[in-house]
């Protein structure tokens, strides 16, 4: 049982008339009848409320989160009290989320139930524990209120962000695909796969005229080509510590894990192999590529519970595994970051290993944060020194983008927020120019 903030404030106004009272003797004998009058009040509030167990309530959520997205949780609530009541709902959600407002505030008529519903966000993959769902209810006396503890605590598994592929998923089934910032890319050339012979409409390219086929059918007739398929795409993460980066509460590792399994399925979709590789000071998790149902699932199941390292990665490992695991060459998209110019010429001779063997796209990160700061005008000396150093980190990204053109390797230079974008446009790029 809880008093209320009307109890005490009745009470306090009856103690004052109790004590004026002493000097106007009426006042006493009305505070007599009105602590009276308020002590019946009580009991019947207190009958009112604890006669039935009169509140059930439950949480509906699904039984996984998608990270880095709004996930809904809606909260029933359901009345048997014969009289309406009013309702305070506090849902005791995950600690880390360092949220104390979960509170909802609601009328319930006689024998009605309301569902409420709210969003949360998770930055970071694993495990969250919600706890009970409490409910204080009052009745319209209000100078009780009696507290109930319903449903049951909770854990939920935060995964990759599933959320995104199934926005991905259904643009994709309607060829939707631009609604998403997906470019059309003009295909360059021939597709080397032939797939079938038709009749000449007006628009064909001449260049695809199948003369033999046309010499015995005595009309035109015209060769029809497709992608190349089943190419295999290995996603390549680097779990360093230059992937704890912060953007937004999501670290770059959870920006590239979003992005891989994006791509790998646009990838399936497009009839290619998609796998899985991550690596840190030693060679960690290889999920060979395919296309088989359920491989989506396995890469989830792969990817949910990976960390950061806080040591510096091994390229000459990655290398010396890869080619043990991958025999066919491959498209590696490689998830990493560069600080600075310097520290990619320590890894490019192991970059240009990769790029040998297979086709690689390296993937790093530009600063966000650093590009708003050059856009704002410098407003002082002090101001016009950071503004250059500032643009002097932001040229050294762009230089590594040269140099590692240079050296023959495709890159890409992206924020968090665009990555799974730029890394499908750069696919779709690659694979209309026949260069996987």
């Amino acid at each position: 049982m809880i008093l209320t903030r009307r109890f005490y404030i009745i009470l306090i106004l009856i103690i004052l008339l109790l004590g004026s009272g002493t000097v106007f003797a009426p006042l006493f004998v009305i505070g007599q009848w009105a602590l009276f009058i308020f002590f019946l009040a009580v009991l019947a509030d207190g009958y009112m409320l604890y006669r039935i167990r009169g509140i059930r309530a439950f949480r509906q959520c699904a039984d996984r989160f998608s990270n880095g997205d709004e996930n809904a949780v809606s909260i029933r609530v359901e009345n048997s009290y014969p009289h309406p009541v009013s309702v305070e709902v506090v849902d005791e959600i995950p600690f880390v989320f360092q949220q104390r407002n979960i509170c909802f505030r609601t009328e319930l008529l006689a024998n009605e139930g309301k569902s409420i519903s709210y969003n949360l966000r998770p930055t970071s993959r694993g495990v969250y524990g919600f706890g009970r769902i409490r409910v204080f209810v009052t009745h319209k006396i209000g100078l009780l209120s009696r507290r109930y503890t319903c449903g049951e605590a909770l854990d939920i598994k935060v995964y990759p962000s599933y959320l995104m592929l199934h926005r991905y998923e259904l643009l994709a089934i309607s060829d939707n695909l631009t609604e998403m910032g997906i470019k059309r890319i003009r295909r360059v050339g021939h597709h080397t796969e032939f797939e079938q012979i038709k009749d000449y409409v007006k628009g064909d390219d001449y260049r695809t005229i199948n003369w033999k086929a046309s010499a015995r059918r005595h009309e035109l007739m015209v060769n029809i080509y497709q992608d190349e398929r089943s190419q295999q795409i290995y996603n390549v993460i680097d779990k360093g510590r230059v992937m704890q980066q912060a953007f937004r509460g999501m670290t770059l590792l959870d920006y590239a894990i979003n992005a891989s399994l994006v791509l790998s399925y646009v990838a399936m979709r497009r009839e290619d192999k998609a796998g899985i590789v991550t690596f840190d000071a030693h060679f960690d998790t290889f999920v060979p590529a395919s296309k088989r149902s359920g491989h989506m699932q396995t890469l989830l199941e792969n990817l949910y519970a990976q960390q950061t390292t806080f040591g510096e990665t091994d390229f000459s490992s990655l290398c010396v595994h890869l080619n043990k695991h991958v025999t066919k060459r491959s498209l590696l998209v490689l998830y990493t970051n560069f600080s600075s110019l310097g520290s990619m010429n320590r890894q490019l001779a192991y970059l240009q290993q990769l790029n040998r063997q297979h086709r690689l796209l390296v993937v790093f990160f530009g600063d966000a944060d650093l590009k708003n700061y050059i856009a704002t005008p410098a407003k002082d000396t002090e101001g016009y020194y950071r503004h250059v150093i500032a643009e002097k980190f932001a040229f050294e990204k762009r230089l590594i983008v040269s140099t590692l053109k240079q050296h023959g390797i495709y890159s890409l230079l992206t924020t968090p927020e665009n990555l799974s974008i730029d890394v499908i446009n750069k696919y779709l790029e690659m694979k209309s120019r026949q260069l996987l």
